[in-house]
This record gives C-alpha cells, sequence and structure tokens, in this order.
C-alpha cells in the first residue's frame, strides 16, 4: 500500500523561548531558528538535514517547530500533508472532524490550516508550494 498523506511536521507549545531554544539545541544538537513577531514568535525545529529548498533529505524523518502557549493554544500537534486542501478540509468535516477558519498561505511552504478529530485532538494539513 502507497502511504498517503504522511506526518511532515510536528508541534510543541513553549513558555519561555529561549529556554525551548537551548534546550533543544543542548540536548540534541537540533538547529532552532527563531522568528520574529511578524512570524508569531514561531520557532522552526531543524532536526535533520535538508536540501536547498528546505526539504527533507532523509526518508521517515520530520522537522517541526514551537509556538507561544496560551491558555486556549492546542497542545502538541502533527501536520498531515495533503494534495488538495480543499479536499482535504471536506474529508475532515464530513468524518465529524472541525476545520479551523481558512487557510493561510506560508511564503515559500505552502497552504496551511489546523483542524481537531472527533476526540479533540489538535493536528494540522499542509498543502506543499510545488
Amino acid at each position: 500500500m502507497k502511504n498517503q498523506h504522511p506526518v511532515v511536521h510536528f508541534e510543541m507549545p513553549y513558555k519561555d523561548a529561549a529556554r525551548v531554544t537551548e534546550f533543544y539545541e543542548t540536548a540534541f544538537g537540533w538547529n532552532m531558528n527563531r522568528f520574529g513577531e511578524d512570524m508569531g514568535n514561531y520557532i522552526m525545529a531543524r532536526t535533520t538535514e535538508t536540501d536547498e529548498n528546505n526539504m527533507i533529505k532523509t526518508p521517515g524523518a520530520i522537522n517541526g517547530g514551537f509556538y507561544p502557549k496560551r491558555p486556549d493554544a492546542p497542545q502538541p500537534g502533527i501536520v498531515i500533508s495533503v494534495d488538495d486542501i480543499q479536499s482535504a478540509m471536506q474529508k475532515v468535516r464530513e468524518a465529524s472532524g472541525k476545520v479551523f477558519g481558512e487557510p493561510i498561505d506560508i511564503p515559500n511552504v505552502g497552504l496551511y490550516i489546523a483542524f481537531s478529530d472527533t476526540e479533540g485532538n489538535f493536528a494540522s494539513m499542509l498543502q506543499p508550494k510545488k
């Protein structure tokens, strides 16, 4: 069976940007790239080598990121790759999941949207730029 819609990214909340950056750099040697206010203070975590297009070189490995923790923020989540985000959003709804808002365009990455499954678990989908 061909793998469909692989997990391509992880996300976790943080309380202290400097502390979480230092922890993962020290404990695991990850390359942590902190973005500013214009990118929501997101921290990109590079856990594996990437090519010139920031695509992973090792099949099965994923990179991730950290976002500021808020009382209403979801807990750790995954990002699932989809070919057509509109179609995937419809399938989530048909399967009784909840889609949050409209897709956002992440420059040089693709279209992104968050959703929850029938158990209330947070996840998101990404239609990568081609």
